[in-house]
C-alpha cells in the first residue's frame, strides 16, 4: 500500500487581482466599467443591456418573464442589475464580471421556475436575462435532422421553425409553448412524446455553455463529465447554457388526440383505477396523461378524472387499441380528432381550434395572465388501490382547488439505463404533479393555499416513492430542502440532491466540484454544492490537502465526496474548517 503524505492547509480562495471592492464606487458603475472592458463596447452603448433598477427597462425587462405571480410583488426581491445580454461575449461578461464582484447571478430562460430560484434571491443578486438569445439553426442534411436551439427559445419557437423545415419531424419536449429551452433541456425535459423517445436530453448531442473563468465550451471542450451533467442535472449549477444541439425524431403524418371526462358518479373511480394499469403498459406510440380535480357539480362535491391523450397513429387504430385494454374509458369516435403533429402541439396548448389557426401562434411568448401558484411531484412505482384512490378523491375535494396531473412513463423510458442522464426516475410507473391555482392577491390567501398543497403533500406520502421521496428537478420545489452555503452546505444539498437524482447526486458533485470549486454558480438549491465547508457564504477560504506524490506536488480541494480517497470520514476533518482553527496539521493517510 502506497503511502502519500498530506499537509493540510487553509488558505483563501479570494484572488485580489481580480476583486473590485464595491464600496469604492456604486455596484453599477463597477460592474458596467467592466462589463465594457471586457466587451470592448462604449459604456453609453450598453443601455438597452445592463439595466439597473433606476432604468426604464428594467421593470419591464424583469417581469417579462415572471410566471408565477407570487413573485411580482412589489416586496418581492430584486436584483441590482438586470443584464439582458444580446450576444455570447455579454454572457461571458456577466459572469466574470459579477464574480469579480462577488455578487450572485441569477440565470432565466423562460422564467417558468415554478418557485422563482432563475430570478429570485434574499442575497445580492444580478439576473442574466436569456431571451435575446433564441437563434434556431435546423438542419435536416445532419443525420437525419438536427437543431442548434439557442438556450433563450421557447419550445413554441423551437416546433415552429421544425415545422418550417420538415412536416414528418419534431423533437419530444414540453406542451407549454412558452417555456424557455435552455431550463427546460438542462433539468431533463419531457413531453407527450416520453413514452416513445425518452426524455428531451435524450437527444442533445451538443452543447456550448460559459464557464465559471468566462470560457465558451463545447462538448468536445468541456468533456464529457460536465456533457453529462447538463443533460438533466440543471445548467445553472455548472455555467451559463448558450445552447443544445438536437436531434430530430419522425413523427407521422397523421396524429390522434382526445379528452375524455368522467366524474365519480360516472364510474371515474374504476376508471382511474384502470388507467395505472393500462397508461404505463400500453403502446409506446400512446401518451395517456390523467388530470384529477375537484368540482361541485348542481352543489354536489366530486372529482373529474380527464385523460387527455396524444396517439402516433390514425383513430382507427387507436380506438381498435383502447377497445381492448381500456373499456372502462369508454372511448368512442366523437373524442378522436386527427391533426398533424403540429396541430396536435397547439392543441395541447389549450387551443381547441387547432385544426384551423396557423402554426405562428406558437411564436407567441406571452402566456396567460400569470396566477399565483404551488407546484409539488412524487413518484409513483406501485398502483394505488382503489381503496387508497378513494382516499385521495375525499381529500382533494375536502383541499377545494388542488388539481392533480398524472403523467405515465414506460415504452422506451424503462429501457433507458437510471445513470444515462442525471434524471433517475426513468423506471416509475408515472409521475404526479400537485397543482394549486389562485387568483387572490396577499399574504393571508397565500398562506392558506400553501397549507392546503402542503397538506395534500403529507395525504399522498402513502402511495410514493420512499427514502427519499422522489420529486422532478423542472417542478421545482423549495420546500423539499434549501441550501445556507454555510459549513453545512453539502448535507443541505444531500437533502434534495438525492430527491431530484438519486445515485446520481454523488457524480453530479464530483463534476461541481471539478469545474466550479469555487461554488460561483450557486441559488437556494445548488443541487449539486460540492463545497460543503469548503467555502462560507461568501465563497471564501476553503481546506486544501497539499500533496507530494511521483507526479510532483498537487494541490487538491477538499471535499466530502474526496474524503473517501483519504479514508477519512466528515467527522474527522470536519473540525479544520472551523473559523476557530486556523493553522497547519501533518498527516501520514493511505493512497
Amino acid at each position: 500500500m502506497k503511502k502519500l503524505s498530506c499537509l493540510i492547509i487553509f488558505l483563501s480562495l479570494a484572488s485580489s487581482s481580480l476583486a473590485v471592492d464595491p464600496s469604492n464606487q456604486p455596484i453599477y458603475e463597477s460592474f458596467l466599467k467592466c462589463f465594457s472592458n471586457q466587451t470592448c463596447t462604449a459604456p453609453n452603448k450598453l443601455c438597452d443591456v445592463v439595466l439597473p433598477q433606476s432604468s426604464a427597462s428594467f421593470t419591464p425587462t424583469l417581469r417579462a418573464y415572471i410566471r408565477n405571480a407570487r413573485y411580482n410583488t412589489s416586496t418581492s426581491p430584486k436584483p441590482l442589475i438586470v443584464i439582458a445580454a444580446r450576444s455570447e461575449a455579454h454572457v461571458q461578461a456577466t459572469v466574470l464580471c459579477t464574480k469579480s464582484l462577488n455578487f450572485q447571478l441569477k440565470t432565466r430562460s423562460g422564467g417558468h421556475d415554478y418557485d422563482g430560484v432563475s430570478y429570485i434571491s434574499n442575497r445580492p443578486y444580478f439576473v442574466l436575462d436569456m431571451s435575446y438569445l433564441r437563434n434556431i439553426t435546423v438542419d435536416m442534411a445532419d443525420g437525419g435532422g438536427s437543431a442548434w436551439v439557442g438556450a433563450g427559445a421557447t419550445l413554441g419557437e423551437v416546433y415552429y421553425s421544425i415545422w418550417q423545415k420538415s412536416k414528418s419531424h419534431g423533437f419530444p419536449a414540453g406542451v407549454c409553448p412558452t417555456v424557455g429551452a435552455g431550463g427546460h433541456i438542462s433539468g431533463g425535459g419531457y413531453g407527450n412524446m416520453i413514452r416513445k423517445y425518452g426524455l428531451s436530453v435524450d437527444y442533445v448531442t451538443d452543447a456550448k455553455i460559459v464557464d465559471v473563468n468566462g470560457r465558451i465550451l463545447d462538448r468536445k471542450s468541456m468533456g464529457e463529465d460536465l456533457f453529462w451533467a447538463i443533460g438533466g442535472g440543471g445548467g445553472a449549477s455548472f455555467g451559463v447554457i448558450l445552447a443544445f444541439k438536437i436531434k430530430l425524431v419522425a413523427v407521422p403524418p397523421t396524429v390522434t388526440v382526445f379528452r375524455v371526462e368522467k366524474t365519480l358518479e360516472e364510474n371515474a373511480l374504476d376508471m382511474v383505477h384502470k388507467w395505472q394499469f393500462v397508461a404505463p403498459k400500453t403502446s409506446p406510440d400512446l401518451f395517456m396523461r390523467l388530470l384529477l380535480q375537484p368540482k361541485t357539480m348542481n352543489t354536489t362535491q366530486t372529482v373529474r378524472a380527464s385523460v387527455v391523450a396524444l396517439f402516433l397513429g390514425r383513430q382507427s387504430d387507436l380506438l381498435s387499441l383502447l377497445g381492448k385494454e381500456f373499456p372502462e374509458l369508454g372511448l368512442r369516435t366523437e373524442n378522436c380528432t386527427e391533426m398533424t403533429w403540429i396541430q396536435s402541439v397547439m392543441w395541447w396548448a389549450n387551443s381547441d381550434n387547432a385544426t384551423l389557426i396557423k402554426p405562428e401562434i406558437l411564436l407567441d411568448r406571452e402566456p396567460d395572465s400569470a396566477s399565483f401558484l404551488k407546484r409539488k411531484s412524487d413518484y409513483v412505482e406501485t398502483e394505488i388501490s382503489k381503496e387508497g384512490l378513494g382516499f385521495l378523491f375525499t381529500k382533494l375535494m375536502e383541499t377545494g382547488k388542488l388539481g392533480l396531473v398524472f403523467n405515465p412513463y414506460g415504452g422506451i423510458m424503462c429501457q433507458v439505463p437510471t445513470t444515462k442522464t442525471p434524471f433517475p426516475h426513468r423506471k416509475r410507473l408515472f409521475k404526479v404533479q400537485h397543482s394549486m391555482n389562485w387568483k387572490d392577491a396577499g399574504i393571508e390567501a397565500e398562506n392558506s393555499f400553501m397549507e392546503k398543497t402542503r397538506s395534500f403533500y403529507s395525504y399522498m406520502a402513502p402511495f410514493v416513492t420512499k427514502n427519499p421521496r422522489h420529486t422532478y428537478l423542472n417542478y421545482r420545489d423549495l420546500e423539499i430542502g434549501t441550501n445556507s452555503h454555510g459549513p453545512n452546505s453539502y448535507r443541505e444539498a444531500e437533502v434534495y440532491g438525492r430527491k431530484y437524482f438519486g445515485e446520481n447526486f454523488d457524480r453530479l458533485v464530483k463534476v461541481k466540484t471539478a469545474v466550479d470549486p469555487e461554488n460561483f454558480f450557486r441559488d437556494e438549491q445548488s443541487e449539486v454544492d460540492a463545497t460543503a465547508w469548503l467555502a462560507g457564504p461568501e465563497g471564501m477560504g476553503g481546506l486544501f490537502i497539499l500533496c507530494w506524490c511521483k507526479q510532483g506536488i498537487m494541490l487538491l480541494s477538499l471535499t466530502p465526496l474526496q474524503l473517501e480517497i483519504f479514508s477519512l470520514s466528515y467527522s474527522e476533518l470536519v473540525c479544520f474548517a472551523d473559523k476557530s482553527y486556523v493553522g497547519m496539521e501533518d498527516a501520514l493517510l493511505e493512497g
